[in-house]
């Protein structure tokens, strides 16, 4: 286990960065803020020229990849770090100095255990991209198909294991100042950050999501993930198909294309409501980096290390809070939240309904330019503190992409309305769950499923109370009080009297 000295002396390194990026005066701000943080705060820009605007994804990307990662993860939560800090930390991405060919080559040949000549005719040597876990070449396979390669940078398991059991031990004494930050759960933000980050460092397991969301979005034809080559891929190498189309980041080059913008959004926000609330398995990390815009107006996504899961009865109440907003039926949304354990029983019901009325209405109807999903999600944290909400952590990654999504769908289309495009699929997909047909249909299927659990059920009973065997059953016996003595003597003068009884009762019937 490492020592606390270390990493004190680790955070004080990172916080001396972050100080002199100006991440830490949000921190020395908040009132909410422990007092002893706000003096190393204080402490650890001590002498530094502090820019008049916080820099907060340099200073992560100088600390190194873990904590870019961990910057990606704290771009989900508003309510911890605000919304100027979220914004600034969804620039946190693929901007690493790659690792040298030599070094990725000689990881690929220990990975597959053979020369890579013997895998791909031709792989360039400079790489398309560098992530703070692994960096991308573009090959070609011995059958002449052109792909992407995908190699985790050397080292980075034991630097990202380092950088975690810090983060654990600091969101340790942070938690436990209780208060606001405890009621923030620190330490399940960066449980849940581990998880994710094991995730990523298994290749193999992200060319899984990648194959499992493929046949998720079949439905989708206008949404396409690369195939995988399984042939080449190991847990610290990925090969897939390559991906030629236009970065939808680009939308000059898009329009010049002869690209419908307007179509490409609406895509998008239907590909993520499909993956999100229809399969409950989506893309968490759609920034525009990571989509790319296809001939007919399709879109391709790259890159599955970070994906979510949401369970069905999760995904019923999302999308009845969706359309719940959309509608303006704010009660309903209340009584979800109330249902779903969000809110803790203790409060009222209409007055959760009536702030989240002051969080809706003042944003529907309007397009994306005039409103945001991120500033809703901002002021919806806002009266979390009010009705003692606490970190929902199987959301945060919904939360994350939800802004994703809005900020690559309002670039393409500045006019686009987010609940417009939502509202259809999300009423078709309420019908289709929720309504009479789907109901009855989940009720016969229960029901055939406890009639099939019937023979065993039965079978269970038989084993527990098997028939009579030969002898006759035994005669009724009155009970009668046991009374405990307790050890020592009395127990040795009751178990000698007990067997005098005994002897006595043999000679009478002898």
């Amino acid at each position: 286990m490492t020592a606390s000295v270390t990493h004190v002396w680790r955070l004080l390194k990172w916080g001396r960065t972050l100080a002199r990026h100006g991440a830490l005066r949000g921190i020395e701000r908040d009132r909410n803020t422990p007092p002893a943080v706000r003096r190393l705060a204080r402490i650890a820009r001590f002498g530094a020229r502090v820019p008049k605007v916080p820099r907060y994804a340099d200073a992560l990307q100088a600390i190194g990849p873990a904590a870019i990662k961990l910057g990606q993860t704290l771009a989900t939560r508003a309510d911890l770090i605000g919304e100027a800090a979220t914004h600034d930390l969804m620039r946190l991405q693929d901007a690493l100095p790659p690792v040298p060919f030599p070094i990725i080559r000689a990881a690929m040949e220990a990975s597959f255990g053979r020369p890579l000549e013997e895998l791909y005719s031709e792989i360039e040597e400079v790489p398309i991209g560098a992530a703070s876990i692994a960096q991308v070449h573009r090959a070609t396979t011995l059958d002449g198909k052109r792909v992407a390669v995908k190699v985790l940078r050397p080292g980075i398991e034991a630097e990202f294991a380092r950088a975690i059991d810090t983060y654990e031990w600091a969101a340790a004494q942070l938690e436990g100042q209780g208060g606001e930050v405890a009621r923030l759960r620190p330490r399940l933000v960066i449980e849940t950050f581990k998880r994710w980050t094991a995730r990523e460092l298994d290749l193999r397991r992200e060319a899984a999501s990648a194959s499992e969301l493929a046949e998720a979005m079949e439905a989708e034809p206008d949404f396409t993930i690369p195939t995988i080559d399984w042939q080449r891929t190991t847990g610290r190498v990925l090969t897939l198909e390559w991906i030629d189309g236009i970065k939808l980041s680009d939308r000059a080059a898009l329009i010049a294309a002869g690209y419908d913008t307007e179509k490409l959004g609406h895509t998008l926000v239907r590909a993520f409501l499909r993956q999100a609330i229809s399969e409950g398995f989506f893309h968490a990390d759609m920034h525009q980096g990571n989509l790319f815009a296809l001939p007919g107006d399709r879109i391709a996504a790259i890159d599955f290390g970070i994906m979510g899961r949401i369970d069905r009865r999760a995904r019923v109440w999302l999308a009845e809070i969706l359309y719940g907003l959309i509608t303006g039926n704010y009660r309903r949304v209340a009584e979800i939240h109330f249902e779903a354990g969000y809110v803790p029983a203790h409060h009222n019901v209409a007055e959760f309904a009536t702030a989240l009325r002051a969080v809706g209405e003042p944003m529907r109807g309007l397009p994306v330019k005039d409103m945001s999903v991120g500033m809703m999600l901002d002021s919806l944290f806002n009266i979390t503190r009010d009705f003692d909400m606490q970190t929902q952590p199987h959301l945060l990654l919904l939360q994350k992409t939800m802004v994703m999504v809005e900020g690559v769908a309002t670039r393409l289309n500045p006019d686009i309305n987010l609940w417009e495009s939502a509202a259809p699929f999300v009423r078709e997909w309420i019908r289709t769950e929720l309504g009479p047909e789907a109901f009855i249909a989940d009720r016969l299927v229960e029901d055939i499923q406890t009639l099939a659990r019937l023979p065993k059920l039965i079978r269970n009973i038989e084993r527990h109370f098997p028939d009579p065997g030969g002898a006759p059953p035994a005669p009724p016996l009155r009970e009668i009080q046991v009374v405990r003595v307790g050890g020592g003597w009395r127990y040795f003068a009751v178990a000698l009297l007990a067997a005098g009884v005994g002897v006595a009762i043999t000679l009478l019937l002898t």
